[in-house]
C-alpha cells in the first residue's frame, strides 16, 4: 500500500438512534474514533454492534443523529460514496470468479484502468501473502485463505476506513488466534482506521487499541483493553469481560465488608448502586489463614477441573456464593492443589480489590 494510505480518517458519531417498531437497536449512541485507531465494538447478539457498523457503512439509515468521516457528514451518503472497505462475516466472495477477479471487483466498480487494477490487486494479495495464488479458483481456497482474499478485496482500493463484521468467526480456534495477530500487524503497517465487530471478548482484548462494549443499543464503557479489564465501570462490564465473580458486600459505617471482614484497599462504595466485589480467578492465591496484604475469602473446594495448561478450582463460599481460582498445571502448586471438600483460605491482594456497582 502507498504512503498516502497512511493518511487515515477519524469517525465521529453523535446521538445516533435506530428503532425497529418498539425495539431500540441504537439508543443515543455517541462515539469518537481517532484517525488510525483500531476500535472494536464488543457485545452479545442484539447489543447493537452490527447495526452501528451497518450505519457507518451506509446499509442502515439511522432515525436521528450524525456520522462524520474526517468532519464530513455521511448520514445521507450512499454506501458506494463513503469510500470505506468492508469485510463481512461470510466473506461474500464470488464463487464463479477466481482470486484475481474477486479482489479486482471493487476497482472495476470504481472505473480503474486495467494496468492499474493488475498492479493494485497484486499488491493487495502480496500484503496478505497470497499473491502466488492469484489465478486460483475460490472453491480451491481454504477457510483461512478465503478470509485473506476477502481482506485483500477490502483494502485493494486503499480506503482510509475499514469496517469488519466478525470476519474470523468461521475459522477454527487456532487459525482464528493466528489471524488476530496478523490483522493487528497489518493494521499497524497500513495505518487505516478500523472498526471491528466481535462477540468474542478475548479477540477484542487481543486486537484493539480501544473497545466499546455495547448492550441494549448503548455503549456501556469505552476504554483500552487493560483499563476495561482491570477497571470495569460497572458490574455488567466486570461480568462480561473476562472470567469473574461479583460477590455482594455489606456496608457498615461507610466501610465495605465481606464475610464480616473489612475489605482493605477497596475503592469507596458509597456512590455505587448495589456494590459488589470483583474477583477474577487469576487474581486469587491460596494463602495462610492470617496472610497480610490480602483480603481473605474462606470456603470449601467444590470441584477441581483439568483444562490442559491450567486447572480451575471452584470454591464454595457459602450463602450461595462461589468463586474460582486458576492455577498452571505444570507447576509445583498445580501438583498439590486441595481436593474436593477441603477447607481453604483464598487471598485477594489489596491492590486487586475492586468494587463495582450496577450500571446507573
Amino acid at each position: 500500500m502507498s504512503e498516502e494510505h497512511k493518511l487515515s480518517m477519524s469517525i465521529d458519531i453523535e446521538k445516533l438512534t435506530k428503532t425497529y417498531d418498539s425495539f431500540a437497536a441504537l439508543d443515543d449512541v455517541s462515539l469518537s474514533i481517532k484517525s488510525g485507531e483500531f476500535l472494536s465494538l464488543l457485545g452479545s447478539s442484539g447489543s447493537g454492534k452490527t447495526t452501528l457498523l451497518m450505519a457507518l457503512a451506509g446499509f442502515v439509515r439511522p432515525d436521528a443523529g450524525s456520522i462524520r468521516f474526517g468532519g464530513r457528514e455521511m448520514i445521507f451518503e450512499p454506501p458506494h460514496k463513503r469510500d470505506v472497505g468492508m469485510m463481512f462475516q461470510s466473506y461474500a466472495l464470488f464463487p464463479h470468479m477466481n482470486v484475481f477477479q474477486n479482489v479486482a471487483y471493487p476497482l472495476k466498480l470504481r472505473g480503474y484502468k486495467r494496468a492499474d487494477i493488475r498492479q493494485r490487486v497484486e499488491q493487495a494479495l502480496a500484503t496478505v501473502e497470497l499473491d502466488h495464488l492469484i489465478e486460483r479458483g475460490i472453491t480451491e481456497m481454504s477457510g483461512g485463505q478465503r478470509q485473506r482474499i476477502a481482506l485483500a478485496r477490502a483494502i485493494v482500493f486503499e480506503p482510509k476506513i475499514l469496517l469488519m463484521d466478525e470476519p474470523l468467526s468461521a475459522l477454527d480456534k487456532r487459525l482464528r488466534e493466528t489471524m488476530q495477530l496478523e490483522l493487528r500487524r497489518l493494521h499497524e503497517r497500513l495505518g487505516m482506521t478500523v472498526v471491528y465487530v466481535t462477540h468474542d471478548q478475548r479477540e477484542a482484548l487481543t486486537m484493539s487499541d480501544r473497545i466499546a462494549v455495547m448492550s441494549k443499543g448503548r455503549i456501556r464503557q469505552i476504554d483500552t483493553p487493560v483499563n476495561l479489564y482491570e477497571r470495569p465501570a460497572n458490574r455488567f462490564i466486570a461480568e462480561f469481560v473476562g472470567e469473574s465473580s461479583c460477590l455482594p458486600i455489606t456496608l457498615q459505617g461507610g466501610q465495605a465488608l465481606f464475610q464480616g471482614r473489612a475489605l482493605r484497599g477497596a475503592n469507596a462504595a458509597g456512590g455505587l448502586k448495589n456494590p459488589s466485589l470483583v474477583v477474577r480467578p487469576e487474581k486469587l492465591q491460596f494463602v495462610p489463614a492470617e496472610a497480610s496484604d490480602y483480603n481473605l475469602l474462606r470456603g470449601h473446594v467444590a470441584d477441581v477441573i483439568f483444562q490442559g495448561e491450567s486447572q480451575l478450582v471452584q470454591i464454595d463460599l457459602g450463602e450461595g456464593m462461589s468463586v474460582a481460582i486458576r492455577r498452571p498445571t505444570n507447576s509445583s502448586e498445580g501438583n498439590r492443589l486441595p481436593a474436593r471438600g477441603d477447607a481453604v483460605v483464598l487471598g485477594l491482594h489489596v491492590q486487586d480489590t475492586l468494587l463495582v456497582g450496577d450500571d446507573q
